[in-house]
């Protein structure tokens, strides 16, 4: 009997915790449900900003690096620069302002593939 009674008291206060962990879930979610959906698109497209950015920032190292590697001269190393980095953050802005996000994924994508094509890994 005294083991069954410890059990119920402990049942007991592991449901009282699980209900207020579960109200104070609720309330976060009821408040920050508006913003979610926003962070979580950030969230997507951190990685493909940030390399459009530093192309654009490191412009002259990226062109160089990439003719030294490819062996491509400078006028197609360039393109390939201008190319990433535009699509790159167009595709970015598409998603965040939710503008034709089927060709922005697509326009992302063919980035993703584009790179791991390349003869620079």
């Amino acid at each position: 009997k005294i083991k069954r009674k410890r059990n119920r008291k402990g049942l007991m206060a592991y449901q009282q915790v699980v209900s207020q962990a579960d109200d104070v879930a609720d309330s976060v979610l009821r408040r920050s449900k508006h913003y979610l959906p926003h962070l979580a698109r950030i969230c997507l497209i951190a990685t493909f900003l940030e390399d459009g950015l530093r192309m654009w920032f490191q412009w002259n190292e990226q062109r160089d690096y990439l003719d030294l590697t490819w062996r491509c001269g400078p006028v197609l190393a360039t393109l390939f620069v201008v190319v990433n980095m535009v699509v790159q953050i167009i595709g970015c802005f598409m998603v965040l302002l939710r503008k034709y996000v089927h060709v922005a994924v697509g326009m992302l994508f063919a980035i993703i593939v584009i790179q791991e094509h390349s003869p620079v890994r």
